[in-house]
């Protein structure tokens, strides 16, 4: 039965011809949870009100996780399966499962080529606060952002290794894949800068591909882009800007191929971004073609950023922090907070979570559950798509780079108040958001460190004591995992402290918060 629908999309319901966004997700992490725990997953597939009450449900899967280093694998590859089978892809009216989609007939995609002007030598730095710390000064911030509970000690390590090895940078012999290339969080001005070969990925549009040529023509890399047609090596930028580009979500299996095709070694990095629903769908595109192009290029070697806002096994000793946190609390902290929390039923400042979990490693971890409810399910399931493809994909031999990136304050978080506001108000919990150029060079030093090092936990021949180590290692979460308070509940108040802090004088009244 032929349709208007074209490209990757969630099953549309028979009845109303809708997608169904809330029952493909519960249907996906069910299935993850059915081997390991099968009453959860009964329990989610029973779900009436999914979107307030998933995150019991991602949490479940964490818990599960930890007690058997195999769960963490026999979760991801049975999520991943169901994800495959359930999302559809549509072609010229024609209905077919997206597990199927790469054996679809494609046209070719032509690659066109622009060398940067740039002969300046890679060099890296990190923006911070109007200055550009590069040396002493970059090894001082990284240390007071370890001391204040910002960054964990292996994400310190890893930025401490990239300032002892400048020659890292040099990237001249890497092949970089950018998908969504353009985007806000992404590493695309310092690869440009690091003379790296960058194949972009973004969609046909004039503004974005006018970023992303400019960003590489002012720099010392060279851009491999995609287009439908060949195009003249003098083509000017202002037709180039109109030519370039493929759609992740339309043109899919013919991005797969393109990349294929290619005899070099292929650095993947997943980094593309839409809002709502459409960023489970092109989280599932970049999938598709990352495993695609891992069948045919086992070499190939994958990067995802994972957002600090989620639920993750933590080691025992960020748990002791948190309670240790919890307990030191000043006087007026702890009546405010509990006069706050009785009024509101218990629902403001719950106390983050202490428990231990064993594992049949022998060791014990903690949960940091850091989801917050506002950024809904559809959010959540696209980054746990990406965990799951992290942890399998390395568990079979390849080089995965998966890190978590400090709370940002991009325009696709601070368009939303509520966000915005309790960024704002983060540092009332000694919580850091990061601006979004602190974040780029940041994380693009840490993708170069798993690239570069062989000692990282990214690197496969490298033994982790669990699977979910992957996540643990290489962490800034801006302080979300050491905080006294479950993080969703300490979000409101930090909200109207964010809302009040540029209207009201409130020094004095934090000052007697904190102390």
């Amino acid at each position: 039965m032929s349709t208007s629908y074209d490209g990757l999309q969630f099953p549309i319901h028979p009845e109303n011809h809708k997608p169904s966004t809330s029952g493909t997700g519960k249907q996906i992490i069910a299935e993850a949870l059915a081997t390991v725990d099968h009453e959860s997953s009964n329990k989610a597939l029973a779900e009436k009100n999914w979107r307030k009450h998933y995150p019991q449900y991602f949490k479940a899967l964490v818990e599960h996780g930890i007690r058997s280093q195999h769960n963490p694998i026999q979760i991801a590859e049975d999520g991943l399966r169901k994800a495959h089978q359930s999302f559809e892809f549509y072609r010229h009216g024609q209905k077919h499962v997206l597990k199927d989609a790469m054996q679809l007939p494609t046209e070719n995609l032509h690659t066109f080529k622009l060398q940067g002007t740039s002969q300046a030598e890679p060099e890296w730095y990190v923006p911070y606060h109007g200055q550009k710390l590069q040396g002493q000064a970059l090894l001082d911030q990284i240390a007071a952002w370890l001391a204040a509970g910002i960054i964990e000690p292996s994400h310190a390590a890893a930025l401490n290794a990239a300032v002892a090895h400048p020659e890292w940078f040099d990237l001249s012999d890497r092949n970089t894949v950018l998908f969504g290339a353009a985007s806000e969080a992404g590493p695309l001005t310092w690869l440009a800068k690091w003379k790296a070969n960058i194949i972009a990925v973004d969609l046909p549009n004039s503004r974005v591909w006018n970023k992303i040529l400019t960003t590489v023509q002012q720099g010392n890399a060279t851009l491999y882009a995609p287009s439908s047609e060949p195009l003249p090596t003098d083509s000017p930028l202002n037709i180039l800007q109109e030519k370039l580009g493929a759609n992740l979500l339309t043109q899919t299996p013919e991005i797969a191929h393109w990349l294929a095709q290619k005899s070099e070694t292929l650095d993947l990095a997943a980094i593309a971004y839409l809002d709502g629903e459409k960023h489970v769908r092109v989280a599932m595109a970049m999938d598709a073609i990352m495993q695609y192009v891992s069948a045919q290029k086992p070499d190939t070697s994958l990067m995802f950023m994972c957002t600090p806002t989620d639920v993750y096994a933590v080691p025992e000793e960020v748990v002791s922090a948190s309670a240790e946190k919890f307990k030191q609390r000043s006087q007026g902290q702890k009546l405010l907070t509990k006069s706050i929390s009785t009024i509101s039923r218990s629902h403001f400042f719950q106390k983050n979570l202490h428990n231990l979990i064993a594992s049949d490693n022998g060791q014990h971890y903690g949960i940091a559950d850091c989801l917050v409810v506002e950024q809904g399910p559809n959010y959540a399931l696209a980054k746990r798509i990406q965990q799951w493809r992290a942890i399998l994909s390395r568990h079979n031999g390849q080089r995965v780079s998966i890190n978590i990136a400090p709370s940002t304050t991009t325009h696709s978080v601070t368009k939303n108040p509520l966000l915005k506001a309790a960024f704002s108000g983060a540092s009332l919990f000694d919580v850091e958001a990061f601006s979004p150029e602190t974040t780029n060079a940041i994380m693009a030093a840490l993708w170069i460190h798993d690239l570069r090092n062989p000692d990282s936990a990214a690197n496969p021949a490298v033994q982790l004591e669990h699977p979910l180590q992957l996540m643990m290692e290489g962490a800034n979460h801006g302080g979300l995992w050491r905080v006294a308070y479950l993080a969703r509940t300490a979000l409101p108040f930090a909200a109207l402290y964010g809302f009040a802090a540029d209207k009201l004088p409130l020094d004095k009244v934090i000052a007697k918060f904190k102390k």
